[in-house]
């Protein structure tokens, strides 16, 4: 069946996937006077930023930490709303606390004094290096966040215009060599290089313009949204409905229609057709570009070069709550990372050799010590983390065959390590893999972040924001520019509403301000 509107009717976009990029890009879009329709192929809004429900634990299945809040507030100020009355952000303090094998541990926190003291306490020597990398984070943040990360990046002059400032940072250089030219310690060379991972990159040869983490950090704090990163999403969902707007779910796409070489609209999988004026992806680009665009022609993003690209490393993450165990653990907090012993040389297995290692670093997250909701009475809800190789290539992990194998082994490491016995307390318990997160969210090679931010996979070098293969078409989320992270998804519908005009016939529904 195929919707047809009179002409004259308010203009149509519509968004493919309700991701945080696609929900903030519906957002402004209906702001801009469009009527918008936002397609989801699962039951929860929020995309990779969606939960999941197991005998009372409710896991956010994604991003935990929540940065820079004010491209949020921004969000919703763009559309006559108060974001801080829609979603409560909680600051996190510490931001998490890393350990080492060793028996040492460095706390993340936003008071600067408190830094100082942890970098004097593990290396005393590295006190200066560590400020200086601190004046470093903040440059690389001023020029690649709110500089080039808030501006369109589909022209080639706009890359050539900012060589001089890459050139000036180092852009050439990586996170980690970077890290190491600031300071001597091994642990503070690892606790200040590893974020990249955050968004998929190998902190070895991602650019390093990446430390502007850093600072993000340090400026403006770690958060978490009470009722988890779905609570964002749910609000986002709000808004874009009392704009005026549909947000569909269990409705995947197909294919996006075109006519002459122009975005027309999209062709659900049960054969649902419908017409936009304008069509936004929040689909990783590999999946629009490969699949939902295989019948045009691509002169850019072909399937050769998306199969010679390099994909970010896979996760695999096991969501677990425990019964009776609220106050049990009381030195872990909301979120710990254990490290590697093998730092430089698991990255190497995880980027380079795709090998699945024995040894494993861990993100372990603890949401219940802040937000009681997440778990029944007395309990704790937890996920854990752990970087993996990608599904690329012909000898790739069969994770039909090493899942368990791999969760056991994790559960080994979180026993001797960090919480004793929470397997005698279990309540809940699902893994994703790889193989999950092309399953459940399309994601070309199982790749957690879509592509690796490598220097030529960053900036111009990215899939853009306004498609290079098919006009009417603009793509948002972690694959586009600027990249993955929650920041950035939601700066990409920033950069779309740049690109994209103000609706030609705006639809004037009522916007309910934040006062009313």
């Amino acid at each position: 069946m195929t919707e047809h509107r009179p002409i004259g009717t308010p203009s149509r976009a519509i968004v493919i996937g309700a991701g945080l990029g696609g929900l903030s890009a519906a957002m402004r879009l209906g702001a801009k006077g469009y009527h918008v329709t936002v397609l989801d192929r699962l039951d929860r809004a929020g995309g990779r930023g969606s939960s999941l429900t197991q005998n009372g634990h409710r896991f956010d299945l994604g991003p935990t930490i929540v940065t820079v809040p004010q491209v949020f507030e921004q969000l919703w100020a763009e559309c006559g709303r108060d974001f801080r009355a829609d979603v409560d952000l909680r600051p996190v303090d510490p931001y998490y606390e890393i350990r080492w094998d060793d028996g040492s541990t460095f706390s993340v926190r936003q008071d600067e004094q408190a830094m100082l003291a942890e970098v004097a306490r593990l290396s005393p020597g590295d006190v200066p290096g560590y400020k200086r990398f601190l004046k470093d984070s903040e440059k690389r943040y001023q020029f690649g966040f709110e500089g080039l990360g808030r501006r369109p990046m589909n022209k080639l002059m706009d890359l050539i215009k900012e060589l001089p400032g890459f050139v000036a940072l180092r852009a050439d250089r990586s996170v980690y060599a970077h890290a190491a030219s600031r300071v001597r310690d091994p642990r503070l060379r690892m606790a200040l290089s590893f974020h990249p991972l955050f968004i998929g990159g190998d902190p070895v040869n991602v650019t390093s313009m990446y430390i502007l983490v850093s600072h993000l950090e340090k400026e403006f704090g770690v958060h978490y949204a009470m009722g988890g990163v779905q609570a964002m999403a749910d609000a986002m969902v709000g808004v874009i409905r009392d704009q005026g707007g549909d947000v569909l779910l269990d409705r995947e796409i197909d294919e996006i229609t075109t006519r002459n070489g122009r975005a027309t609209g999209v062709t659900t999988t049960d054969g649902h057709q419908m017409d936009a004026d304008i069509v936004v992806s929040n689909a990783d680009p590999g999946h629009t570009y490969d699949r939902l665009l295989r019948n045009h022609t691509k002169k850019r993003w072909t399937p050769k070069r998306l199969n010679r690209s390099r994909w970010s490393m896979g996760l695999f993450v096991w969501y677990f709550g425990t019964k009776g165990t609220a106050g049990q653990w009381g030195d872990v907090g909301h979120h710990t990372i254990l490290n590697s012993p093998r730092y430089k040389g698991l990255l190497k297995d995880i980027f380079i050799k795709r090998h699945l290692a024995d040894d494993m670093s861990i993100y372990l997250h603890r949401p219940s010590v802040t937000d009681p909701s997440v778990a029944p009475a007395g309990a704790d809800t937890f996920y854990a983390l752990s970087p993996v190789p990608n599904l690329h290539g012909e000898n790739s992990v069969d994770w039909a065959e090493q899942s368990e194998i791999y969760r056991k082994k994790m559960a080994r490491v979180l026993h001797e390590k960090l919480i004793p016995g929470f397997e005698e307390h279990l309540s809940a318990s699902e893994v994703f893999t790889p193989d999950t997160f092309q399953s459940r969210y399309l994601s070309p090679h199982g790749a957690g972040f879509s592509l690796e931010p490598r220097i030529f996979q960053s900036a111009w070098f990215r899939p853009h924001n306004i498609s290079e293969e098919v006009e009417n078409l603009f793509l948002v989320g972690a694959g586009t520019h600027p990249g993955a992270g929650i920041p950035s998804v939601v700066t990409s519908s920033e950069v779309l509403t740049q690109l994209v005009p103000d609706a030609p016939n705006p639809m004037r529904a009522p916007v309910k301000l934040a006062a009313e």
